[in-house]
């Protein structure tokens, strides 16, 4: 490490030179992060009032399809001309979608508007990462991804009772509109630290570009694959087939070559990063259920395991950013999942009537734990693994993979559910066996990646910052060994 970026990493995120636009990267996810939380929350009185019941899920998947289109667009715009346009124009994208659904007197409008702020938060979260890469030195890197995910805590606590208040005592649309007018914030503060590292990286144009229409293949196809499953009539296979037919050929194109695989190196950390994202989400999402209807648990008291778990993530986040944790990072990785796979076989526990509660939900926060140690890790293991001239594309395969995994085994948890649970019997209690397959495919995935996580660790010994592809990046430090 050179003198200076040692100097850099002892002032930390908040000294002088960085903290203008560490306040600003922080806020931007801080105001995405309290969106998601609420919208959840307005959205059962916002649909009905629009007469869109029908449409309630798109109102979800619209963000999520458009999001997943935007990630890549943005990745090779930050690899073409630097990351500022795409955190200007996606900032723009995601407060136009707040006017518009807040502003909506139907539902086609409203799903328009969320469908913009997909959009624009793909591309506002992958310009972060590329301003990320390029604008602090190596060191400071874990310590500035531990702060992004620490700016979920606050919006997971207070988000949904900010937004229940909103949407009793006034309207659903201040959930969209309020939210609205503070978004800009954090661009104009962060824009002067972004205008100083933008333009082309070191090296010349990207390696890899076109995977637009891979991406729009892929979006289109995982939106099909959302309408098939709310049918359940022989179109619905029609729709399914489609799908699949856009999203198999296309994924491959939008992730590093050898990602399906686990080649060493920077394709597993991509993997990984879904394979992680699909356990935990997977097992999350039925938590609460569980609790609910297996411990007679409030609403109320079971989403405490969540805020529990967003907790636990940043607090992980914040152990693998500490100066004094030494592991290497494909070992941190690999803890972060052992972590995650006895999170969810504790979960099961649940089904045992003399263990308390109180158990499973302190399990799930040493799962989020593990994720927030092994997340922000794979982030750090993202730029010393890229040439600077694929900080875009590869900080969208990132989110792409995560996004990716995760709507298949939330998808996947969802048809177990259904499968043990028809309709006829709706009113009886879930059997046991659908519960534990669920968790058992969840903790065989979370095992899976703590194995695969020692693929990485060999390509991260022999691989540099940088990489000799591309010459020395001018605004980080000099390069250095990976883990």
């Amino acid at each position: 490490m050179t003198e200076r970026s040692g100097v850099e990493a002892a002032q930390g995120v908040l000294g002088p030179e960085f903290r203008r636009l560490s306040i600003g990267i922080v806020s931007a996810v801080v105001f995405i992060a309290f969106e998601s939380m609420a919208v959840a929350t307005a959205m059962p009185t916002a649909v009905p009032e629009l007469d869109g019941l029908a449409l309630y899920a798109f109102a979800f998947s619209a963000f999520f399809t458009t999001s997943l289109f935007a990630m890549v667009v943005s990745g090779e715009l930050c690899d073409r001309s630097g990351p500022r346009r795409p955190l200007i124009l996606g900032a723009g994208a995601f407060t136009v979608g707040l006017l518009l659904a807040g502003s909506a007197q139907s539902m086609w409008p409203f799903l328009a508007g969320r469908a913009v702020q997909g959009l624009g938060g793909g591309m506002v979260i992958v310009a972060l990462y590329v301003v990320v890469g390029r604008a602090y030195p190596e060191a400071m890197r874990p310590k500035i991804f531990a702060a992004m995910a620490a700016a979920w805590v606050v919006p997971s606590i207070v988000g949904p009772l900010v937004a229940g208040v909103l949407t009793d005592e006034l309207s659903w649309r201040w959930v969209f509109l309020g939210v609205a007018p503070l978004v800009l914030i954090p661009v104009f503060l962060a824009l002067p630290s972004v205008k100083s590292v933008d333009g082309p990286p070191p090296g010349g144009a990207p390696t890899r570009a076109g995977r637009k229409r891979f991406a729009l293949a892929t979006a289109i196809g995982m939106g099909l694959l959302q309408y098939a499953g709310s049918r359940a009539d022989l179109l619905a296979l029609a729709f399914a087939a489609v799908a699949l037919v856009l999203v198999v050929p296309s994924v491959p194109k939008l992730l590093p070559a050898g990602t399906i695989v686990l080649r060493r190196g920077l394709p597993t950390v991509v993997a990984l990063r879904g394979i992680y994202a699909g356990a935990f989400f997977g097992t999350e999402t039925f938590l609460p259920l569980l609790l609910v209807s297996e411990r007679g648990l409030s609403s109320t008291l079971a989403g405490l395991s969540l805020t529990g778990g967003a907790l636990g993530w940043a607090t992980g986040s914040w152990y693998q950013g500490r100066t004094k944790t030494v592991a290497p990072r494909y070992l941190l990785v690999r803890v972060g999942g052992l972590f995650v796979a006895a999170a969810i076989s504790a979960v099961a526990l649940v089904l045992v009537p003399s263990v308390p509660a109180a158990v499973v939900m302190l399990a799930w926060v040493v799962g989020a734990f593990g994720m927030g140690i092994a997340t922000a890790s794979m982030s750090v293991l993202l730029f010393q693994l890229s040439r600077v001239s694929e900080h875009g594309s590869n900080s969208a395969a990132l989110q792409v993979s995560d996004a990716l995994f995760t709507a298949t085994f939330v998808g996947l948890a969802g048809t177990i559910f259904g499968s043990g649970h028809a309709e006829e019997v709706a009113d009886t209690v879930v059997p046991t066996w659908v519960y534990l397959v669920i968790l058992a495919v969840m903790a065989c995935l979370a095992l899976f990646g703590a194995w695969a996580a020692g693929r990485v660790r060999t390509a991260a010994d022999a691989a540099p910052t940088g990489l000799t592809a591309d010459p020395p990046s001018t605004t980080g430090p000099a390069a250095e060994p990976a883990g």
